[in-house]
């Protein structure tokens, strides 16, 4: 049975916690922060659980991770 290649761009934005959970980063801290209130810029540093409805076609490009 052949290797799953790994989706390397997927690779470099998600990773999986302890619990076998996958991690992602928040989006819109990118540009226009000006607008973005301290308070919203703050929280989207954290990092955050993908949803249930993602998980399993991440499970698909990301099987060894």
């Amino acid at each position: 049975m052949p290797k799953i290649k790994t989706s390397r761009a997927a690779a470099k934005r998600f990773r999986k916690t302890g619990t076998g959970k996958i991690v992602r980063n928040k989006a819109y801290k990118s540009h226009i922060l000006t607008k973005k209130s301290q308070k919203r810029k703050r929280n989207l540093r954290k990092s955050t659980i993908l949803d249930a409805t993602n998980v399993k076609s991440m499970k698909k490009i990301l099987p060894y991770v």
